[in-house]
């Protein structure tokens, strides 16, 4: 069976960045994962199981290249040195680390296990191929006619608003040949612009595509790496200020790049979100919550608690956008003095209409989260109450430390936002 995971840079760069900073600060520490489909009436067929029990193991044999070490040297030079000797010899054991349990309806269940360097390259490749096995065998009612119009037409109007964006869509691509089409469309499409326009496409967040089309890799870091911390030391409290130290101490203040917030709630992260910490950064990611009172929120404490200049600081949202979102958030940054960048992924990667009647083919919104670190249970309680994961008393144990409030909102409903 051809391989549809070819290189270990088929991922986001966020996963690299994780990766290298584990190997660094906790190279011991045994850690587990769980799959969520929170879209469980897409199921797989036993066809679409037994392919991807195969790709799940062909990714033991996949080898950082010395073509691609040397690449992420020039890409990313700021992971330690020490990170690439050890990739040299890296690979995955899916026998030993990948659990897959189906259930008689054919409800996918997933776990993965083992040391965190061992398996943090697990989530990415995992959940393509189970999109891309659901719509090679379930609904195969779509075809490629039609996506590079869609995608240039959407990198026009993002454009034309003078938004600043980039590609975030491989978790959830419909196939590894739609994310490859939609970034050559994107790259051909700015190519012919002014410099000035050609500028506002960052980038993708996909390492592989980057190398292939000669365009920046883009990405900081996740919300693993602070639920990762909080197990390990079982003091949340602290979690949010350990994972900023730990983050710049690997990278160098320069390197620092964007806060991803909303781990435990954005109103706790920000009482450590003060110098020098706040300098180092060079903003922050939104990927939870009301986006609107989020960067009022952002605004406010950069500016009035902290006494920047306004658009010293950048904001970058990344959740659940599309094209009209973005020229909606766009707008309130440069109300409240934030400069503003954009990470759309599965309206770019996953947006199709079914041949038959011309209805919304629904991506699957699938997630892999840690679960547990060192023998304690992982947990997120995000700025919106559907995206809060892990086991239930531990949650409302960090909710009590942390004086977090409970909060949902419009906009929040998990099972229909990609």
């Amino acid at each position: 069976m051809e391989p549809v995971i070819k290189s270990f840079l088929d991922t986001d760069l966020y996963k690299i960045t994780m990766h290298a900073a584990v190997h660094k600060n906790f190279p011991d520490a045994i850690v587990s994962y769980n799959f969520t489909n929170r879209t469980p009436e897409k199921k797989l067929t036993n066809e679409a199981l037994d392919w991807l029990r195969s790709q799940i193991e062909l990714l033991g044999e996949l080898r950082f290249s010395k073509d691609e070490i040397e690449y992420l040297k020039e890409a990313v030079p700021y992971l330690p040195q020490e990170y690439f000797q050890f990739i040299q010899d890296f690979k995955l054991s899916p026998k030993d680390q990948v659990v897959i349990i189906v259930e008689d309806d054919n409800k996918l269940d997933l776990k993965v296990n083992g040391k965190w360097q061992d398996t943090i390259l697990y989530e990415i490749p995992l959940l393509a191929l189970i999109s891309e096995a659901y719509f090679r065998f379930v609904d195969t009612d779509w075809n490629l006619d039609g996506q590079v119009e869609k995608i240039q037409d959407k990198a026009k109007r993002l454009i034309d608003a003078k938004i600043p964006f980039s590609e975030f869509g491989t978790r959830r691509r419909r196939s590894f040949e739609v994310q490859e089409l939609i970034v050559k469309s994107i790259t051909s499409y700015t190519e012919t612009l002014p410099a000035n326009e050609k500028g506002l496409f960052l980038g993708t967040s996909n390492v592989l595509f980057a190398k292939e089309f000669n365009v920046k890799p883009i990405g900081t870091v996740a919300h693993e790496w602070m639920m990762g911390i909080a197990s390990i030391t079982d003091d949340y409290r602290s979690a949010n200020k350990d994972s900023l130290k730990y983050w710049v101490d690997t990278f160098g203040p320069e390197h620092a790049g964007l806060a991803l917030t909303d781990t435990f709630g954005t109103d706790d992260f920000l009482k450590y979100f003060i110098p020098p910490y706040s300098d180092c950064y060079t903003g922050v990611r939104q990927d939870s919550g009301d986006p609107l009172l989020y960067a009022e929120k952002i605004a406010n404490h950069y500016y009035n608690k902290l006494g920047l200049e306004k658009f010293s600081k950048v904001i970058c949202f990344s959740d659940s956008l599309d094209v009209d979102k973005a020229i909606l958030y766009k707008k309130k940054a440069d109300e409240v003095g934030l400069k503003s960048i954009f990470g759309i992924g599965t309206n770019f990667t996953n947006d199709f209409k079914r041949l038959s009647d011309g209805s919304k083919s629904e991506p699957l919104n699938i997630v892999i989260k840690i679960c547990e670190a060192n023998g304690n249970p992982s947990v997120k309680i995000s700025d919106n109450l559907g995206k809060n994961t892990g086991d239930p008393a531990t949650v409302e144990r960090v909710k009590r430390e942390l004086g977090y409030t409970e909060r949902d909102w419009e906009g929040g409903d998990e099972s229909h936002r990609w």
